[in-house]
């Protein structure tokens, strides 16, 4: 079931998101391809590590990378930045650009991965989330640095309109108290995935009388 779920929430996001094959800024992450990453990954198979040169970066990936961080004391974030690729291949790194729509698409992907994780009041790891620590950690290992409580991440970012919702944008609701007290990350399609209280890591719909009743505005991050 949970993998229905994610095959059917990607398909309604490639609908709603122009994919775009740029890099994030600054870094090479998750979800980027092409072949920069399989040098990279190139690389990291004649170090030793296991992972396939297949241009494209996902989780044996970062498990790799962070590996070699650990060992040439790098901050093991996964994430491949000057520092990192300089000690890996020996060269300065190119300049790299994004787009919204790029960044958008990683993170819907990133969330899809931890369907089903428990809720965890304080939760900031896949052991365990609360809601704006599940978006949070979401949003981090996208490269995307958000405050950790729903009250100020609705303080971050810029006001939208629901009309104006796209993937990626954070959906806010007043639920046990007064103001933004439950936070989630819109998907497209009216549907939004969060760290629900009763559920987990799971996907909602902003129609529902439960979160409409609720809902208190949106705020794009991207």
């Amino acid at each position: 079931m949970v993998n229905f779920l994610r095959a059917l929430v990607m398909v309604i996001c490639l609908l709603s998101i122009s994919v775009s094959t740029s890099f994030a800024a600054g870094h090479f992450r998750v979800g980027d391809q092409g072949e920069e990453i399989a040098e990279i990954q190139g690389q990291l198979v004649l170090l030793g590590y296991d992972v396939m040169a297949d241009g494209a970066y996902g989780a044996a990936t970062v498990d790799a990378v962070k590996a070699f961080q650990k060992s040439h004391g790098i901050k093991a974030d996964g994430l491949i930045g000057p520092a990192t690729y300089s000690a890996l291949l020996g060269k300065d790194m190119p300049d790299i650009t994004h787009n919204a729509s790029y960044l958008a698409n990683s993170i819907i992907s990133l969330s899809m991965n931890y369907i089903g994780v428990p809720y965890v009041f304080g939760g900031t790891t896949p052991y365990g989330f609360d809601c704006s620590g599940y978006v949070q950690y979401v949003f981090a290992n996208a490269g995307i640095s958000i405050p950790r409580t729903a009250d100020v991440q609705y303080e971050f970012g810029t006001p939208i309109s629901t009309t104006d919702l796209v993937a990626g944008d954070l959906v806010f609701f007043s639920t046990y108290t007064y103001g933004a007290s439950h936070v989630g990350i819109y998907l497209g399609d009216n549907k939004f995935i969060h760290a629900s209280s009763s559920r987990g890591v799971t996907i909602d719909s902003l129609g529902s009388s439960y979160y409409s009743s609720r809902y208190i505005g949106a705020r794009r991050i991207l």
